[in-house]
């Protein structure tokens, strides 16, 4: 039950693993999330997923098959990570107002027995409605926003804020969940049907 780990303090994450039916144990694994001087989007979220899950590996004394995410939001080929502090992040949702942009989650899942990394981006593309001054501050004055990617959580107080969805749902919670079962299948971390 114990052989794979989350290397996530997530909440979010924790309860879409547990919704799959996934056994896991928790790890975190804090590193600088920073993108790297011309960095793209994707590689940025694929080198972090990757660094998270092999921290939590080196760090841990047991467990197999170690899982590291990252979620980052993109308008116009930008990323827009968590908000610096109130006011930044009603910069950010003033810029997703009435815009389409992309939710992108990298996830790695590393088998410390084998050495393997098998790493994935899966995106999914959202629309906000148009948003008032009112609904913006109302929202970052929950605190919610403050430590989200974007500003906004899909299951976190934002959800009417959503007009229109293309993709995985679970993708712009945290975790590519249909996704990540499939690779953990594919390794040989949960049984195939």
């Amino acid at each position: 039950m114990n052989d794979i780990v989350l290397a996530s303090a997530s909440p979010r994450r924790a309860e879409l693993l547990e919704l799959a039916r996934i056994p896991f144990r928790v790890a975190p694994a804090d590193i600088a999330e920073e993108p790297l001087p011309g960095e793209e989007a994707v590689a940025h979220a694929m080198r972090l997923a990757e660094e998270k899950a092999r921290v939590a590996a080196d760090r841990e004394n047991s467990g197999r098959w170690f899982i590291g995410a990252d979620t980052i939001v993109v308008l116009q080929e930008r990323i827009l990570g968590k908000p610096l502090d109130a006011v930044d992040a009603e910069a950010m949702l003033s810029e997703l107002s009435g815009h389409r942009h992309q939710v992108v989650t990298a996830y790695a899942v590393f088998d410390r027995q084998s050495g393997a990394c098998v790493s994935r981006a899966v995106r999914t593309e959202v629309v906000f409605k148009q948003l008032s001054t009112s609904e913006i501050q109302e929202y970052v004055a929950t605190g919610c926003p403050l430590d989200k990617a974007g500003a906004y959580a899909i299951q976190g107080g934002a959800a009417h804020f959503v007009r229109e969805i293309r993709g995985s749902y679970t993708n712009v919670v945290g975790l590519p969940t249909c996704e990540l079962y499939r690779t953990l299948q594919q390794m040989g971390a949960l049984q195939s049907p």
